[in-house]
């Protein structure tokens, strides 16, 4: 009922969070048959949403991952207000989830001194509870992370029930409850400049998410550029968008020419689960390059065969294949590094591929304090419906940080 209704593989989230959501609502209705519980869900549409709330993943916090926000307002500046001089640039936040990225939009474009009244910002969720909390604009310690909280001081007023958000910010937004994937889902404006849909696709199964990037290719604007998660660029290249390689962006924009798939696709079709995050037992692999990124390491240059660098570059163009054939190059002629065990672990992640999590592990035994391997071993068990091991790598990526910082 889920992946028919809105999308949603189970496997995604965790079977037992489900099953033990069905217990939950079993015993509060005193019902005591399976069957019982189920004919009711087809049946009540209020039961549903009661169900469909407490299944749902609303994890998420003010300015989650920074460089997106930060590649917004560069591109609204040097490019879009340029051409647009007196047009008004349109963002959509799908899913928004209880609003702190959309109104992370709104404050990094007001911090970058673009007036309300240039922009709008449309923020759509499934979740009616997420969006009450949104439109309420009151926020406590759980969405504020990180150390950068000087935009808590500028928009927040401390109240008893925690903060409350600036009217100025507040106002920017306009939220509306929506499922991208519903027959009568009709978008607030015809086409928007900018669209944030990040972690949204990793938690369908790949037909889904082939058609939502269907959906979203027809709400972006002609010249648009649209911001997805990490795990998530491989498909949207797939699918016919063009990465705007614009580092740790994960940024991508439409191709009206529809190339030939990318090596993204190629890769994904010779073996990946493309981006379904079931949990896997992950395979053990050696230093020695496979045979299939050996052809492809073959035809770099000489002085780029080896080059951690480039490898990132073409990671972050989702030539995932050239990328992971320089490090595992890397790694079998100059040895350990916890960095090239890093971005190959992030290669790896991108092609949905469960060993990314021993790349982790491998950087971290080699460097423990390696900040970006724990920061994505945190977002690796938090996907996968692990949040107390999640918790753990997320404070010792504080500590660090902290300890970097000294």
């Amino acid at each position: 009922m889920l992946r028919e209704k809105i999308g949603l593989d189970a496997a995604s989230i965790g079977s037992s969070l489900i099953e033990r959501t069905v217990r939950l609502r079993m015993k509060h209705l005193n019902l005591r048959k399976g069957r019982e519980y189920q004919e009711l869900l087809s049946s009540s549409e209020g039961e549903w949403h009661e169900f469909l709330e407490s299944v749902l993943v609303n994890e998420t916090w003010f300015f989650r991952d920074s460089h997106p926000f930060t590649t917004l307002t560069r591109l609204i500046l040097e490019e879009w207000l340029p051409t647009h001089p007196t047009g008004k640039v349109k963002i959509l936040s799908l899913p928004c989830s209880s609003g702190e990225e959309p109104y992370s939009i709104g404050m990094a474009l007001l911090d970058t001194g673009i007036c309300p009244e240039k922009y709008q910002i449309d923020a759509v969720d499934i979740s009616d509870r997420a969006l009450a909390r949104a439109e309420r604009g009151i926020f406590r310690k759980n969405s504020f992370r990180g150390k950068q909280l000087g935009f808590r001081d500028r928009y927040f007023q401390v109240i008893r029930e925690g903060y409350l958000l600036d009217p100025i910010i507040k106002n920017s937004v306009r939220f509306r409850a929506g499922n991208i994937l519903s027959a009568d889902f009709i978008p607030l404006q015809p086409a928007y400049d900018y669209i944030f849909c990040r972690n949204l696709l990793i938690y369908f199964d790949r037909p889904t998410q082939e058609k939502a990037l269907r959906i979203i290719g027809k709400l972006l604007a002609a010249d648009g550029m649209l911001f997805v998660g990490p795990a998530e660029l491989p498909l949207a290249l797939e699918q016919g968008f063009i990465s705007a390689q614009i580092p740790m962006a994960f940024a991508c924009h439409k191709d009206p020419n529809r190339p030939v798939p990318s090596e993204a696709s190629a890769f994904i079709k010779r073996g990946g689960r493309a981006l379904s995050p079931t949990v896997a037992r992950p395979r053990n692999h050696n230093r020695r390059p496979s045979r299939q990124n050996q052809s492809a390491v073959v035809a770099l240059s000489k002085d780029s065969r080896l080059d951690l660098e480039h490898a990132r570059r073409l990671a972050d163009a989702g030539r995932l294949l050239e990328a992971a054939a320089i490090c595992e190059a890397h790694l079998q002629e100059r040895g350990a590094s916890a960095q090239a065990y890093y971005l190959l672990g992030l290669v790896r992640d991108a092609s949905g591929e469960a060993s990314a999590v021993d790349c982790f592990r491998k950087a971290l035994y080699l460097e423990p304090d390696h900040y970006e391997s724990l920061l994505h071993l945190a977002f690796w068990w938090e996907k996968n419906g692990q949040p107390a091991r999640a918790r753990t790598f997320k404070s010792r990526a504080q500590r660090a940080k902290i300890k970097s910082l000294n």
